[in-house]
């Protein structure tokens, strides 16, 4: 009996490492709560905004039905990126290696024209984040890229426009890099902070170096395993972490 039972609890912790780890999990920092949603920086990170018709993509659930063609599906997917009202993107965009749009240097209204601004990439199958000038500058080959703003994170400083009594709060979602390149974190707030709180959790709590400002009011997440799909408007760019289907 002792050793069957011995047997059973070792099958049950075994069973219990084997659980992978959710994608996205709650995080609470500083008062303030979010959801982040991880990811390896090798893996299947892409972004979507196309039909093969030309016309917006504008919700997950077109993307998955796309992805089905291909024995695929999302992991999770964020808003990536603002657009303007027929979803075009508002500044460098590229899916699959075909530039879509290209790189905005010349905005100097709203969140985007806070610079400096920056660009989520994939290239050689990594992903990063870079402020729009040293991407410039660097020009990677890149399979996929989002040009957005402002940079939350620079170099591990905060944007210097960012005030801790920031009186702007608004539900945010943003993207960073791990230090040794590594990891991806996606994050969104569950609700409403302001820029100077938002880019302190990447730095201070993620410890990302450079961190990107995705958008904010029409931020969503999709994340089946937390049966989470957030309501809202037709969306532009997305970004996902795209498996194969079970």
């Amino acid at each position: 009996m002792r050793a069957a039972a011995y047997f059973g609890l070792v099958l049950w912790m075994v069973g219990c490492a084997a659980k992978p780890v959710p994608a996205c999990q709650p995080v609470t920092y500083n008062g303030n709560d979010y959801t982040v949603c991880s990811a390896k920086a090798d893996a299947d990170i892409r972004l979507f905004l196309y039909r093969p018709s030309g016309k917006p993509l504008s919700s997950f659930e077109a993307v998955n039905t796309g992805l089905a063609d291909e024995g695929r599906e999302l992991i999770f997917a964020m808003n990536a990126g603002m657009y303007h009202e027929t979803r075009a993107p508002v500044g460098l965009y590229v899916e699959e290696g075909h530039e879509a749009a290209a790189i905005n240097t010349r905005a100097r209204d709203g969140n985007f024209g806070l610079v400096p601004n920056g660009v989520f990439y994939v290239s050689n199958g990594r992903a990063g984040v870079a402020e729009t000038g040293a991407f410039l500058e660097a020009a990677p080959e890149v399979e996929y890229a989002t040009q957005s703003g402002p940079m939350l994170v620079i170099e591990g400083t905060l944007h210097p426009a960012f005030n801790a009594d920031g009186t702007s709060a608004k539900k945010r979602n943003g993207v960073g890099i791990s230090a040794d390149g590594d990891t991806v974190y996606f994050v969104i707030s569950d609700g409403f902070v302001n820029f100077h709180s938002f880019a302190s959790l990447f730095r201070d709590h993620l410890q990302t170096p450079n961190a990107l400002f995705l958008d904010g009011t029409v931020s969503r997440l999709f994340h089946p395993a937390s049966e989470r799909n957030d309501p809202g408007l037709p969306l532009g760019p997305i970004v996902g972490l795209v498996a194969q289907s079970p």
